[in-house]
């Protein structure tokens, strides 16, 4: 019998967490089943468990890729780039209502909790190392609130629906303007 390469490995385990993203997306975690992923993902019962033993272990591995799609500057065409891609997440692929399903999940999972924390920190951090470097403000105050109004956006996205971005571009980039070196926060 040949060996199946790593590469047919990853695959074949990625197939499974993008049938589990879809079902979580359109029916939460409570309401999607093993079979729903099954189902979804179109491989066997055996091909499902043969990389994950229970729902459990699927919900931690959706959460743990994160998206990669924070801006490289703090630019206001940066971030309008980034919340249209928010957005359009929301939109075609109900990323929102899955990120809203994520920090719930994360509130009652240690290990859930420990993962968002995680991606959170790793957020802050990125904001942090785009400021500019100087005494007049506190880089991790800005980058907090630069991140809670993105995860404000996603929420709202998740409940109300397409939503413009513009009202929060507008918020990041006055947090950003008050911060410049020539001001004091």
């Amino acid at each position: 019998m040949p060996r199946v390469s790593r590469e047919h490995l990853d695959a074949r385990r990625q197939q499974i967490v993008d049938a589990a993203r879809t079902r979580f997306a359109e029916q939460g975690f409570a309401g999607t089943s093993m079979t729903d992923i099954i189902t979804e993902s179109g491989l066997s019962n055996g091909a499902i468990y043969r990389y994950f033993t229970s729902k459990d272990q699927i919900v931690i591995a959706v959460c743990e890729q994160a998206s990669s799609a924070f801006p490289s500057a703090l630019t206001p065409e940066a971030i309008t780039t980034f919340l249209e891609h928010v957005r359009t997440l929301a939109r075609e692929t109900g990323h929102a209502k899955l990120t809203a399903q994520i920090m719930a999940e994360a509130a009652l999972s240690p290990t859930l909790s420990t993962i968002v924390q995680d991606q959170l920190a790793a957020l802050r951090n990125a904001v942090t190392n785009l400021l500019p470097q100087d005494d007049n403000h506190d880089p991790d105050q800005i980058a907090e609130a630069f991140v809670a109004i993105c995860s404000g956006y996603n929420q709202q996205l998740a409940i109300r629906g397409d939503l413009d971005p513009a009202p929060f571009t507008n918020a990041l980039l006055a947090i950003l303007d008050r911060c410049r070196p020539e001001q004091h926060c």
